[in-house]
């Protein structure tokens, strides 16, 4: 993973964990798993990279507690597909926020 991803995701989980006084170690994590009662619950609204965090903020605001467990993971590179950049961090972090304080 490049270093400016690596700090992006760190500095989300950062935030992450700041709004929501959780200890999270990635944020932004591929896979997530819950029951079809919470699923029902969540109403999802965002589209591209708000619906990770969007996701998050909500369980995190039902009162649910979050486990993480290891898993393997290799970073995309730019020319594999990897089309991220810090304009979508800005977007995720409105999107925290937005499920924190006002949703």
């Amino acid at each position: 993973m490049y270093f400016w991803h690596q700090l992006g995701n760190k500095m989300l989980t950062l935030v992450t964990n700041i709004l929501f006084d959780t200890t999270l170690t990635d944020m932004e994590t591929c896979y997530k798993v819950f029951t079809a009662d919470i699923a029902r619950k969540l109403d999802i609204q965002s589209d591209r990279w708000g619906i990770d965090p969007e996701i998050t903020a909500k369980i995190l605001r039902m009162g649910n507690r979050i486990y993480e467990v290891p898993i393997t993971y290799t970073g995309r590179e730019m020319w594999e597909g990897k089309k991220i950049s810090w304009r979508d961090g800005i977007a995720v972090v409105g999107t925290l926020l937005r499920y924190r304080f006002w949703k």
